[in-house]
């Protein structure tokens, strides 16, 4: 007798559909899975036989084929069990097949017949619905996971029998009930870090309101003990919150990755790689479907502490991303292209020893401050929108009020950034960062005076092309947090102000 049932695989953040065909005649009992199985899928043997004994149906003592479709999609990951349970059951007769080209099954068996949840749960409901697929099993721990897509309906299964019976035309397990709260809803949370504990600073502090109201690259330096770390960790609590389509972007993406906890995201990523990391972790490909923390950063915040102490490879890696808002994997046996666009933190000490600057401190040599200027290139620097120096301002500082609070700042950026959303929501995107040439030309026009100043700062050498674009961008994010329309020559002296310096004209190209 042959059985066909649906289900998904997961190939790095894309979804594939898998046709699951059962032969069962007679012969010597064997079970074999063919179609590039991986392990885990070809260890589903052991758990199939199981887990349908356990819940009291017979295993049939014949001869198993068992073909995965399409034969040249690597099938990964445990999800595929309950298809190939539901499979050998309506093979053997003791499960009806009027429903099983309907239904899609995704879940992993439990020996005793339980079903498990699974990684990749949002992105297979996201493929259901676009098959318009008129039902999902799935285990009853994801269930409100795949209640987020629309339009699909959703059988919660916590055993084979639940599954068996939803496909014999029966009622489904108790689903749970959807937890959704609106995205972007609520201040900062009471009990986290404020801005109002940042004392001194007011500059930094000011740097770091822009760079979140566009959505802009930052660079923190200073001696150790400025508090670059302490501002960095106060980002999230001035960004806005998802909107309900970012939101859906950010649980799928970790849903796969196996972060998510089964509900709507409600904070925007936060990424803290340790210096040690590699360039493969970075940016991912350590193996086929491998995300890496630029990835997980999507519609986030990436911070990197210690800047100048990760490796030179990996710093250099994350020049795509920063500048086209994705990373392309390619490998021998396999290419993928991944979103990345997130606003980039990093914090750095201006010389080996970090005290820079302060003579009667540093003890580093000419050659010591060259090998650490040229760990960060000047293509790399030329991609951050925004410096800030922070300098030691010993007792005096810690005794300063502080220049604002997180929820005051980010009031101030979720008004900037509607300002932003409304005047180019005809192009495809919702912040001044991401604007290109042609955006910038429509909707940050300057005057001859603001257009002299870029000159003046490109003949001199401290400003490339992409620097321009870039200072541009910045100029207009300052113009929106002060309620103006049109970017001013003042809003572009601000701007430079806050341009990192890389050098010599000439060594920013790349």
């Amino acid at each position: 007798m042959l059985a066909r049932t649906r289900t998904f695989t997961i190939e790095g953040l894309q979804t594939r559909r898998v046709t699951v065909e059962v032969d069962i005649r007679p012969g010597l009992p064997a079970f074999a899975i063919v179609g590039l199985a991986d392990a885990s899928v070809r260890e589903a043997r052991e758990r199939v036989q199981a887990a349908i004994l356990n819940s009291g149906y017979e295993f049939p003592a014949r001869r198993i084929t068992v073909n995965l479709a399409p034969g040249d999609v690597p099938k990964a990951g445990p999800g595929l069990d309950l298809a190939l349970a539901c499979g050998v059951l309506a093979a053997s007769e003791q499960l009806p097949k009027e429903h099983l080209d309907t239904h899609v099954l995704f879940g992993e068996l439990a020996l005793d017949g339980s079903v498990r949840a699974c990684q990749g749960t949002l992105a297979v409901a996201q493929a259901c619905a676009e098959e318009r697929v008129a039902q999902l099993v799935l285990a009853p721990e994801r269930a409100r996971e795949a209640m987020l897509v629309d339009g699909l309906a959703v059988a919660a299964a916590g055993e084979l029998k639940s599954a068996a019976r939803v496909l014999s035309g029966g009622p489904p397990d108790p689903l749970p009930e959807p937890e959704d709260p609106e995205p972007g809803g609520g201040g900062a949370s009471a009990h986290g870090p404020d801005l109002s504990e940042v004392r001194g600073q007011h500059h930094a502090v000011r740097a770091l309101v822009v760079a979140a109201a566009g959505g802009h690259n930052c660079l923190l330096s200073g001696s150790p003990g400025t508090g670059k770390t302490m501002l960095a960790q106060r980002i999230p609590s001035i960004l806005p919150g998802l909107s309900r389509p970012e939101a859906i972007e950010v649980t799928r993406i970790h849903s796969i990755a196996g972060e998510a906890e089964g509900a709507l995201a409600q904070s925007r990523p936060f990424r803290a790689p340790h210096h040690s990391i590699t360039t493969a972790g970075l940016v991912g490909g350590a193996h086929k479907g491998w995300v890496g923390e630029v990835v997980l950063a999507h519609r986030g915040v990436l911070f990197l502490d210690e800047l100048s102490e990760f490796s030179k490879p990996t710093l250099e890696a994350l020049r795509q991303p920063l500048e086209d808002g994705r990373v392309a994997i390619v490998r021998a046996k396999h290419s993928a292209v991944y979103p990345a666009r997130f606003m980039l933190v990093a914090a750095t000490n201006p010389c080996p020893c970090g005290y820079a600057g302060e003579h009667e401190l540093c003890r580093c040599s000419e050659t010591d401050l060259a090998r650490h200027r040229r760990k960060l290139s000047g293509p790399l620097l030329d991609r951050i929108d925004l410096q800030a120096k922070l300098e030691n301002a010993g007792s005096e500082g810690l005794s300063a009020e502080p220049w604002t609070s997180s929820e005051k700042a980010r009031e101030r950026v979720i008004d900037a950034r509607e300002r932003q959303a409304r005047r180019l929501r005809d192009e495809c995107t919702t912040v001044n960062a991401h604007m290109d040439a042609r955006m910038l030309e429509r909707h940050a026009r300057l005057d001859e005076r603001g257009q002299g100043m870029l000159k003046d700062a490109h003949t001199k050498g401290t400003l490339s092309a992409r620097g321009q674009h870039r200072t541009l961008r910045v100029a207009r994010t300052i113009a929106d947090l002060n309620g103006c329309e049109r970017v001013r020559m003042r809003d572009v002296g601000v701007a430079l102000s806050l341009r990192p310096e890389t050098g010599l004209r000439g060594s920013r190209a790349a």
